[in-house]
Order: C-alpha cells, then sequence, then structure tokens
C-alpha cells in the first residue's frame, strides 16, 4: 500500500527527472551553425542606414528582421588577417602578435584550438567554403575542416595581374580593356567592373552553391557550416545586372570635408594618407559616383549570393535548429575623412554589420557596443559547448535573451602594435603608439569630424574609456615571408630553421 508520504517522494523523483531531463536537452540536440562571413563590407546596409542613399540588401534586412541586429558592432582591426585571426581564435592581436596582413596565423599558431577546431573536437561536422581565414591560399588547411572549399579566384584578372601563380588561380592574358576602371594609375585590385563569365562562375557564386548543396542533405550530425563571401572586397567584380540597380544619377556622395584631418594627430594622419592616392586619382578622373556605384553593387551581389544559402537553410530540416550567424571583418572608407581603404580607426573602418538569430531567443535591435571577438565566446554558449579559457571577448547571449539589458564593455579595435580605438555607446576615443589622441562625441558628431580630445572638460571621459585599452601588446609575430609555403603539400618551412609546419 502505498503512503500518502510514498506518492510525495515518488512525485518529487519524476518532477526531477524532468527538470534533469529538460537541463540536458541543450546537450542531447545541439544546435547546427550556419557561420556567414562577408568581406570589406561597411555599415551601408539598409537595415543599418549607413548609406544616405538607397541600397538592396532585402535578405540581409530579413535577417536582421528575425534575428537581433547589433548595431554597434565593431571589429577586432580594421584589416583582413588579423581581424578574422581574433575571430577565430577569441584573442586580440596584442595578445597574439598578429597585427598586419603580412601575419598568417596558423604557421605562427599551429596549436592554436580555432572556432571551426572547436566545434570539430566537440563532435561537430565541419565545413566551408570561400574565405574564413585570410590568406586565401595558404589559411585554409585541411585539419581544420571536414571539408573546405577555398576562395580560388579562378577568374579575377586582378589575380593574374598580381603574379602570385597559385596552382588553382586564373591564368593566361588578362580580358580585353582591363582594368575595367578607367582611372589612370589605379593598383591593378582597385578595379570595377562586370566580367564576361556567366553568373554561375563567380566565385562567391560557387561558396553559395557549395553551402546550398550541403544543406540539402541530411545530416547525421551537427554542422558547422562556413560561407566566406569575397565582395565587397576589391576589386568589384560583379554580373552587370547588380550595377544597373544603382543608377548614377541616383548616387549620394559620402559626405567630406577639406580640412576634416587638421586637429588629427599626425599619427592619425600617417594611417590616413597611406590610401589617400588612390582616392585623388579616381577624384581626378570623374569616377568617384563610378566608385561608388562599384561599391554598392558589390554589396547587393553579396547580399543575393546570402540570400540562396539562407532560402537553402530556410527549406531544410535543419532550419528550426540553426544558430546564424553573419559578420563583415571590418569596414571600408569611400572617401569619408579623405581616405580610400581601410586600416584606420575611424568609425567607417570598424564599424560592422553583425546579425544573429538562434533558437528560442527574441528578434530585436541592440545598441550596445558589441565585438567581432564575442563570436567564439556567444557561439560557444549557445551550443553548450565547453568554456574556453584563452578566449578574450565576452559572450553576446545576454543581448540575445534582451537587447537592452546593461552592458559594461566597450568595443575595443586595435591597428599595427600600440594604436587602439574604444568605441562606447556613445564616444569613440583614439589612443596612438605616441600617446596623441582623439575623441569624438557621435550624439553630436556623427562624421567624426571635430576632435575633442584636448577639450579638458572631457578628461573624465577619456579617463573612463583610457583604462579599456590594452596593457601590453605582443612582439609583432613573423610575417609570412619568413616562410615558405607549399600550397600542394599545405606546409609552410621556417626560411632560417628549416622547421616545417604541417596543415594537413
Amino acid at each position: 500500500m502505498i503512503t500518502r508520504l510514498s506518492r510525495l517522494f515518488i512525485l518529487l523523483l519524476l518532477l526531477s527527472m524532468v527538470v534533469s531531463a529538460r537541463a540536458a536537452a541543450p546537450n542531447e540536440k545541439k544546435p547546427n551553425v550556419l557561420f556567414l562571413a562577408v568581406d570589406d563590407m561597411k555599415d551601408w546596409v539598409n537595415c543599418l542606414g549607413g548609406y544616405e542613399g538607397r541600397v538592396y540588401t532585402p535578405n540581409m534586412d530579413r535577417l536582421a528582421a528575425g534575428g537581433t541586429l547589433f548595431r554597434n558592432a565593431y571589429c577586432v582591426s580594421p584589416v583582413c588577417a588579423p581581424s578574422r585571426a581574433a575571430i577565430l581564435t577569441g584573442q586580440r592581436p596584442s595578445t597574439t602578435g598578429l597585427y598586419g596582413n603580412g601575419h598568417w596565423l596558423l604557421p605562427n599558431y599551429p596549436d592554436v584550438v580555432t572556432l571551426p577546431a572547436h566545434f570539430r573536437k566537440n563532435g561537430y561536422h565541419v565545413v566551408g567554403a570561400g574565405k574564413i581565414f585570410h590568406h586565401t591560399a595558404g589559411n585554409h588547411p585541411p585539419n581544420q575542416w571536414d571539408d573546405f572549399l577555398p576562395l580560388r579566384f579562378r577568374n579575377d584578372p586582378w589575380f593574374r595581374s598580381a603574379k602570385l601563380n597559385y596552382p588553382w588561380s586564373a591564368s593566361g592574358p588578362a580580358p580585353a580593356g582591363f582594368p575595367f576602371s578607367q582611372v589612370p594609375g589605379l593598383p591593378h585590385e582597385n578595379d570595377w567592373g562586370s566580367l564576361k563569365i556567366p553568373a554561375a562562375d563567380y566565385d562567391d557564386a560557387l561558396t553559395a552553391a557549395y553551402a546550398v548543396q550541403f544543406l540539402a542533405r541530411p545530416q547525421a550530425k551537427p554542422f558547422f557550416l562556413a560561407a566566406g563571401f569575397f565582395r565587397p572586397h576589391l576589386p568589384w567584380y560583379v554580373p552587370r545586372k547588380h550595377f544597373d540597380q544603382y543608377p548614377l544619377d541616383s548616387i549620394v556622395l559620402p559626405k567630406t570635408r577639406d580640412h576634416d584631418l587638421d586637429d588629427v594627430p599626425p599619427a592619425g594622419q600617417k594611417l590616413a594618407a597611406a590610401r589617400r592616392a588612390d582616392f585623388k586619382k579616381i577624384r581626378q578622373a570623374g569616377r568617384w559616383k563610378q566608385a561608388i556605384q562599384a561599391y554598392l553593387a558589390s554589396i547587393s551581389y553579396a547580399d543575393a549570393q546570402l540570400g540562396r544559402v539562407l532560402a537553402a537553410l530556410e527549406n531544410s530540416p535543419h532550419a528550426r535548429n540553426t544558430v546564424i550567424v553573419l559578420w563583415s571583418d571590418h569596414g571600408w572608407h569611400l572617401g569619408e575623412k579623405q581616405h580610400w581603404h581601410k586600416s584606420t580607426l575611424w568609425e567607417e573602418a570598424t564599424h560592422v554589420p553583425l546579425i544573429i538569430t538562434a533558437p528560442g531567443f527574441p528578434n530585436g535591435a541592440c545598441t550596445r557596443p558589441v565585438s567581432l571577438l564575442d563570436l567564439y565566446p556567444t557561439l560557444n554558449e549557445l551550443c553548450h559547448l565547453k568554456a574556453v579559457a584563452a578566449l578574450e571577448g565576452n559572450s553576446l547571449v545576454p543581448l540575445l535573451r534582451d537587447p537592452q539589458t546593461s552592458w559594461d564593455p566597450p568595443a575595443l579595435t586595435e591597428f599595427q602594435r600600440g594604436n587602439a580605438a574604444v568605441r562606447s555607446e556613445r564616444y569613440r576615443y583614439i589612443r596612438y603608439r605616441d600617446g596623441s589622441e582623439e575623441l569624438y562625441d557621435h550624439q553630436v558628431d556623427p562624421h567624426e569630424w571635430k576632435n575633442i580630445a584636448m577639450d579638458g572638460k572631457h578628461a573624465n571621459i577619456i579617463q573612463d574609456l583610457r583604462k579599456w585599452l590594452p596593457t601590453q601588446w605582443a612582439p609583432s609575430a613573423p610575417t609570412k615571408s619568413t616562410f615558405d609555403f607549399n600550397p600542394t603539400t599545405f606546409t609552410w618551412t621556417h626560411k632560417k630553421t628549416g622547421k616545417t609546419i604541417s596543415g594537413r
């Protein structure tokens, strides 16, 4: 005969079993991850409003509406290699010494547990295509992936002109009319136009096709699928229909000031001067609007490829159990602050699109300043994986639950050794290696035209932001010129020591 006490004990036991089962459920069925990267895409996305004209990004807009749009997301470094190395290792350039595009991640840190390797170690099927690591030639080794289709530049004539001679690249003479920009003296990479090839043969179309085909297949294990799109990185080669979306008479040029840099310290002016000659040549040739048109066309082209992948996910059995992350490695200047290219610590080069959708989380927009360094710990928590002690970012899961929750850390961006910017929700503070400073109040100065760092009434603000700067800067890592890379065997050999590092 079951007593009342026995019934109570059985009820409590059943309740504890249910609670335990619910707690264990996330680990039993881990979510998939769709990791979407775009290269050199600034905040000229419709849902971010960075461009003052009309920009066609319907797929990114739809993704933002169904997830969390981070309106104040910033890169870790405003150039490809250190930005991607930081995202994929969860460690800052000041920690690793990977400060520039000459610093390749894997020859210097072959034992680091990267984001894809971490998911692979935790039972995920890890695949990808396009550009995720940098550089495309030597930093997508097989030991990071179960399968990967690298970006090959099969058709880009600029790759032929660079004479890098990788076995998979484009070959033969450049097409008639190359370079197409009609700007005399412009470097071959800074070109734009349409290639006379089928739309399906563009490299980014091949990356999208890889992801679409993968998503159409049943998967026995949870997967981590990375798709890295090269556009709007230079050169701006996309099908003509995307140029046609932006008639020249509709192009809105960025707002600039002739003497904008007069209050910028010499260290900041030096960074901005690196590619100013390109901007000068474009303006002298009367092709500024055409260049803006090409960049916008490349954004819309990237959006179209993202749309193919997102549609494939929506039509797949994986749609309800997949975390989606869309990010860009850094922004881009198109004449703002008299600069053309990236490689500055100002807003234009550091502000990026970031959208995250996760099953069971509400949609919304977040204005808290966040960093792409936060992606590794965020995915780690969303997928219920073991914590990684070396990660320096912060999980964004609290902001996914409530985009308006309190958030203390600002976004930190580093460029070259000793230079950094701190971005709070209102201010941007920059400190250069020589101790010179800039401060901008985005509430009244969104274009960063007035450096108020020398105004004594802002001393407390500078003091508060300064405390987030790195206290130590690692020595610069050996550059790629230190190694001989064999793309056939995927090995790097140190030229002086003869030590060989395998990526297989």
